[in-house]
Parts: C-alpha cells; structure tokens; sequence
C-alpha cells in the first residue's frame, strides 16, 4: 500500500512538472503577449519600489496613484519637453551612479 502511494505521488508530481515546462514553452501568440506585459509591469513595479516611493508613501496606493497621474498630466503639458528632459536626466544619473556602486563591489 505504501509503495502504491509513494508511485501515485511520484507520477503527480512528474505531471506537475510537465504540466509547467509546457506551460513555460506555450508560444501561442497570446500567451507571449501576457508574458511580455506581465514583464513589463514587473520592471515598473520595480522602478517604483527603487525610487523608494513605497517607502516613502508608507505604501499608500492613493498617494501613488496621485503622483503618477500628476506626472502624467506634466508630460501631456506645455513644458513636456522639459519635464522629459529633466526626469529624464536624473533617470539616467540614478542607473549610472547604480551601475558604479555594483561595479565598486
């Protein structure tokens, strides 16, 4: 009886980990859609975090949202260009000073 149970197990999880290997090589167009935008909001959500904007709003998703929106409002404006440019330099300074401090190490 213990022998039975043990191949039952063995047999469900070796379907389990085919079940996920074809799951990882779906290429339905899809699939690579919702993969590449699941990607993209991860990295997002990643920017936000390392900006350290969850921990300065306590994590208050109103307060996020808010900013966010108010960014966005600043973009669509008058002075885009020079708010792009602007974010867009400190961007660029906050990766590189990043890419010396991991370089440092």
């Amino acid at each position: 009886m213990a022998a039975t149970l043990a191949a039952q197990k063995r047999n469900r999880a070796a379907l389990n980990r085919h079940q996920a290997a074809k799951a990882r090589h779906d290429r339905r167009g899809w699939q690579m859609d919702r993969r590449k935008r699941t990607r993209q909001l991860i990295e997002l959500g990643g920017l936000v975090k390392k900006a350290g904007i969850v921990e300065i709003t306590g994590d208050d998703r109103t307060l996020i949202f808010g900013a966010l929106l108010w960014m966005a409002d600043r973009l669509e404006g008058e002075k885009s260009e020079h708010a792009r440019k602007v974010w867009r330099n400190w961007g660029r300074a906050a990766f590189e000073i990043e890419a010396k401090e991991k370089a440092g190490k």
